[in-house]
């Protein structure tokens, strides 16, 4: 199928010569104005425009500026057609974001050499785009699948599974899609911050590698001493994140992981670890994911215990509604018990939830 192109100029003559010389290669849209020229738009997607700049109403230069303001349209190439080959109106046409002049009357050669010319660079642009893209999406894959296989060894070595962090996961963005759904945060929600506190919801115990066996694996209860201890894996995680991830991935993500590591055992009354920080002093990435890692501890089965069921762990973490956690987000997590428990079954939480 040949590919479009859009020709906009209001001199009938020219329309019918740039058919001419292209219709061989190309099929061609003629439309003799700017506000034609955005009603195809609208239905069509052209893989490039020649553009006239001497038109009535709306010229050249005030259509281009239309072009480059929509997200869509910005990205076809446009060729501007111009009797006015001086160096200004040249100069004029490439700070408009055009890719080429042609100027008038057509040389018909050196308008199909250009078209072409242009039409192959802009199909190896996307090409190498799709090549970039694919790229990085294998590099994040493998990131995100080496940040998992360490999760999963540091959860082995205190006796609970893999499954912990994968369902912690789910359960932080389930609490992101209810906090969405009722405007909380909304304009801190952004699509970054979002995908960012997924990936690296499996990281928030990573300190714990620092922590001897003797203490992370210990059946009863901790002494003061060794409990100090294990309060530490909050500040190594952030640590070891920051020195290990900072040359392997983006600054904010970085930010947010080590955030989430440092501060998931925070209190919003101000009675948590490592810093005592209060309220909104505590980054939101680990106020969602302390609701998220508690409410999994609870209703989880360990071999050690049984999981309880929704309305066990809402009993027990509602009494900390307002000290432990802050209240607008346990009241969303918990705000559709219906959808919580299919996705408590969907996760194979323990069959008496239901």
């Amino acid at each position: 199928m040949k590919k479009t192109i859009l020709v906009v100029d209001d001199d009938k003559s020219n329309l019918m010569m740039a058919q001419k010389v292209l219709v061989d290669e190309y099929r061609v849209a003629a439309v003799n104005s700017g506000k034609l020229a955005f009603q195809y738009l609208e239905k069509n997607d052209p893989v490039m425009i020649l553009l006239d700049i001497q038109m009535p109403e709306m010229d050249g230069f005030e259509v281009m500026k239309i072009l480059q303001a929509n997200a869509k349209w910005c990205k076809i190439p446009v060729i501007f057609l111009t009797a006015d080959r001086t160096p200004q109106t040249e100069e004029a046409c490439f700070q408009m974001g055009a890719v080429d002049y042609i100027g008038k009357p057509f040389i018909p050669a050196i308008m199909q050499q250009r078209v072409r010319r242009t039409i192959e660079l802009e199909d190896y642009r996307r090409s190498l785009e799709v090549m970039v893209q694919q790229q990085l999406e294998k590099i994040t894959q493998l990131q995100q699948d080496i940040i998992i296989t360490m999760a999963n060894l540091i959860e082995g070595r205190d006796g609970t599974t893999g499954e912990h962090v994968k369902h912690t996961s789910i359960y932080t963005e389930y609490l992101i899609k209810k906090m969405a759904e009722k405007g909380i945060y909304e304009e801190q929600l952004t699509p970054d911050f979002v995908n960012y506190l997924k990936k690296a919801a499996p990281m928030h115990d990573i300190g714990k590698i620092t922590v001897p066996d003797s203490i992370l694996r210990k059946p009863g209860a901790l002494t003061e001493e060794e409990y100090a201890v294990m309060k530490l894996h909050a500040e190594e995680g952030a640590r070891l994140i920051k020195e290990n991830m900072s040359r392997l991935a983006e600054p904010e993500f970085v930010k947010i992981a080590s955030n989430m590591a440092n501060f998931h055992h925070e209190s919003w009354n101000g009675k948590g670890y490592p810093s005592g920080l209060l309220g909104e002093e505590i980054p939101l990435e680990a106020r969602i994911l302390a609701v998220a890692d508690v409410f999994d501890a609870l209703v989880a089965k360990r071999q050690y215990k049984q999981g309880m069921s929704m309305e066990e762990a809402r009993e027990i973490m509602m009494r900390d509604r307002g000290e432990r956690y802050e209240a607008m987000l346990l009241d969303a997590f918990f705000s559709d018990e219906k959808e919580l428990k299919e996705l408590m079954k969907d996760l194979g939480a323990d069959s008496k939830s239901f």
